[in-house]
């Protein structure tokens, strides 16, 4: 028996996407383990969003106080939380935030941690994490060996599935401790007008648009589709694009335009158009405007 403990993110008075993410594959993780899910939610007013998590299968939501970001202050409520409830696992967001304090939870808890995992699955009582290697090119399957198994999770890439849960409201008197490093500010670069962690629709360009110049092609049908604005990793290593745009692979579909029958990309396609991308945007950008008004 293993109870899992996933960590929610709220960002701007706002449950994040990701939260659900966890709590879902928590569940999974839980209902094979045979244990319960525990979510964990920092901030103020976050017992408004515990419902939310209850309909997809938590067990139980923690309520931590906390007016502000702080990474050594995260970290401290995480674990004095995974002290006092002893879960076998810990799903956390691989996130800004979450990629800021998870190493911080993994070294005070004593656990081992795997990040960046795109699939989660159980083989002999062990949580193995799926995440990409070679940037993108293979998936590698990993096992935490420590007592506690501890996984950061890419937002997006797990189903949201209803599943409903107690979603008992617990209090928690955990604080921030003593913290050396405050956020005083943050300043947020330029990019997609939707997140592409909160996407549930990508357009993403490659080599194939040519130039920086080209891109607004793509954030056309962005904004006609409501879509996110995403890119390659050649395009951002090209320069025409800056890093924030830049995705991975882990799409549930994937509709891909080129102009070469046999690109490496129609191999994992799930529809696959053997056309000028040129030629094809602008004409289905117009199409979603003719049927979206």
């Amino acid at each position: 028996m293993a109870n899992v403990l996933i960590v929610g993110e709220i960002k701007d008075g706002n449950l994040k996407k990701i939260s659900k993410e966890l709590t879902s594959a928590g569940r999974k993780i839980a209902d094979a383990l045979g244990g319960q899910v525990e979510a964990l939610l920092i901030g103020d007013g976050a017992e408004k969003f515990a419902a939310e998590l209850g309909e997809v299968g938590a067990d139980k939501v923690i309520i931590a106080k906390a007016s502000d970001f702080s990474a050594e202050g995260y970290a401290n409520i995480i674990s004095a939380t995974i002290s006092e409830k002893k879960p076998g696992v810990v799903l956390m967001p691989h996130s800004g935030f979450g990629k800021d304090y998870s190493p911080r939870v993994a070294i005070k808890s004593g656990s081992g941690i795997v990040a960046d995992v795109v699939g989660l699955s159980i083989d002999g009582g062990k949580v193995v994490g799926k995440k990409p290697i070679y940037s993108g090119k293979a998936y590698a399957n990993f096992k935490v060996s420590s007592d506690i198994q501890m996984f950061t999770v890419r937002p997006n890439s797990q189903e949201v599935v209803q599943k409903k849960g107690a979603g008992a409201i617990e209090n928690s008197a955990a604080g921030f401790g003593d913290v050396k490093v405050k956020t005083t500010g943050s300043e947020l670069s330029g990019g997609s007008k939707i997140q592409l962690t909160e996407a549930s629709i990508i357009v993403s360009g490659g080599r194939g648009m040519k130039g920086a110049e080209n891109f607004p092609l793509l954030q056309s049908l962005c904004d006609t589709i409501g879509a996110a604005l995403g890119a390659s990793r050649a395009a951002v290593d090209a320069g025409w694009i800056s890093h924030s745009h830049q995705v991975g692979g882990s799409s549930k579909y994937i509709v891909a335009i080129n102009k070469d029958p046999d690109a490496p990309i129609f191999k994992v396609a799930t529809y696959g158009v053997v056309a000028d991308l040129f030629d094809v945007v602008p004409a289905l950008t117009a199409e979603f405007k003719k049927v979206l008004g």
